[in-house]
């Protein structure tokens, strides 16, 4: 059964998957006026840079977005001052703005309507010659317009596919008109972009979704109001929804390089600049006396495995894999089908690329917004940036999921937090701030510093004896800190 969790949080919307209460994707979108993946904008082209086949749109925002200068681009005579539509295929990065396409798309449950393409294509995973003909006679070409069926349309009956063209042209259309008639420049589309896509893209037979936010559960009932194969669930609790069905802590664990494997075996996760580095160690795996068998044990767990955690961690780029060396070509196809297995239900632009000769396996996977990295870590300031920890926010809403749990379970409002340095400055320049984050203006909250620890420490306070030794330690949010 498939479980879809949603939680809003200001400023973050916090999507996690889970398979038969297994966690297998999460995305996060952090509430901001910049671009967004799917996000479609109405564009003046500001500069035709033909030395780097580059051209640059202001899309009513800080940093001009840029797109490639093809060659259907130059047929069609586009020149500096035209008011075009473009779709937001890369988030910026750094000082670089977001990348466009022309390519504009409405994506839907069961197609993909593509302004300017023509005809209709398929998804490579339907195979089935007779559900191909089902779909093409139950809709039709529209001139002007590029249709692709999603897998999904095979259990889609006639009515609903026809049904959701109709609904995507009139959305499409809606913002042509925009295009035409709007004074303004920027975004015609892509309001909840994050939470339509998840639910569009998720939906299995057996589907639970579980959210705490009113106006996001309006939005999936609307979505899915002839559905009713799905559960839809209000949660309603003072705990995060996230940590209250233990996703907080998994998420945790991704920020770890080191994956265990069920086997012995583990798996490690680098990052270089240049790309993703996944080696494959047999580690405490050696119960077996066939040599070659517990290899291929170890790297078909690990290929499984490697799957998972580049969807979850969101990993994109080039991604390397340093398999366990096998001396046996078929042992290989086997590791090959087992990774490709555990990534045929990732909707991310991907390739896989066979065994080198050095025994490597190389993935090139589209960036499909930020990675999980980049919502969890900020740069260490002890270290000027090279190393990473926690963000404060982050950190903040930990420690404010656990006072809330003691405070339920024990009716404690007395705490020592102990934080790494790190935070000391911010933490002391805005002391009402860190107090209001935890949900402590009202609590007795004792707070020190040190260094070596991952992030935080919290221990409730039971005794007046425990408050004596560490009263000095004590913090309010009405009072200057010193």
């Amino acid at each position: 059964m498939r479980e879809i969790f949603i939680e809003r949080d200001e400023p973050l919307l916090r999507v996690a998957i889970k398979d038969n209460n297994v966690l297998s994707e999460c995305f996060v979108e952090e509430h901001s006026s910049g671009p967004k993946m799917g996000e479609i904008y109405k564009g003046r082209v500001k500069n035709i840079v033909t030395a780097i086949n580059s051209i640059f749109v202001d899309i009513g925002l800080e940093k001009e977005a840029y797109m490639y200068f093809s060659n259907e681009i130059k047929s069609e005579g586009i020149k500096k001052g035209d008011e075009i539509l473009v779709e937001v295929i890369k988030e910026p990065i750094n000082n670089k703005g977001a990348k466009v396409s022309k390519n504009i798309s409405i994506p839907g449950r069961f197609m993909v309507l593509t302004l300017g393409g023509s005809g209709i294509s398929f998804s490579k995973r339907i195979s089935s010659t007779e559900e191909k003909e089902r779909i093409l006679n139950a809709i039709n070409n529209i001139d002007g317009y590029g249709i692709t069926i999603r897998t999904e349309a095979v259990h889609a009956s006639d009515e609903d596919l026809l049904a959701e063209k109709i609904s995507l042209l009139s959305e499409l259309e809606v913002i042509i008109k925009k295009l035409r008639y709007s004074l303004k420049l920027g975004k015609v589309y892509g309001e909840n972009i994050i939470l339509n896509k998840v639910i569009r893209e998720n939906l299995g037979n057996e589907c639970k979704i579980i959210l705490n936010h009113e106006e996001d559960l309006n939005e999936v009932k609307s979505l899915l109001e002839d559905n009713d194969k799905v559960n839809i669930e209000k949660f309603n609790n003072t705990r995060s929804l996230f940590d209250y069905y233990g996703i907080e802590k998994e998420i945790l664990k991704l920020r770890h390089k080191k994956v265990a494997l069920n086997c012995g075996g583990n798996i490690v996760i680098d990052k270089t600049e240049a790309m993703y580095v996944i080696d494959v160690n047999s580690s405490k795996n050696i119960k077996g006396r066939n040599f070659d068998k517990t290899i291929l044990e170890t790297n078909i767990e690990a290929a499984k495995e490697i799957g998972r955690q580049i969807r979850l961690r969101n990993l994109a780029g080039i991604i390397v894999i340093d398999f366990i060396d096998m001396r046996d070509f078929s042992q290989k196809a086997l590791v090959m089908d087992a990774l490709k297995e555990s990534l045929k239900e990732d909707k991310g632009n991907m390739k896989i690329f066979p065994f080198t000769e050095l025994d490597l396996v190389q993935i090139a996977r589209k960036r499909r917004g930020k990675s999980i990295y980049e919502y969890l870590e900020e740069g260490c300031r002890r270290c000027n940036k090279e190393g990473y920890v926690l963000k404060l926010s982050y950190i903040e809403k930990l420690i404010r999921n656990e006072i809330i749990k003691c405070e339920e379970e024990n009716s404690i409002n007395s705490f020592y937090i102990e934080l790494d340095s790190n935070y000391e400055e911010m933490v002391k320049g805005d002391i009402f701030s860190f107090l209001r984050n935890i949900n402590s203006l009202d609590k007795e909250i004792y707070l020190n510093f040190t260094n070596g620890i991952e992030g935080y420490k919290i221990e409730p306070l039971i005794f007046n004896s425990q408050k004596e030794n560490i009263k000095k330690l004590r913090v309010s949010g009405y009072e200057k800190y010193e």
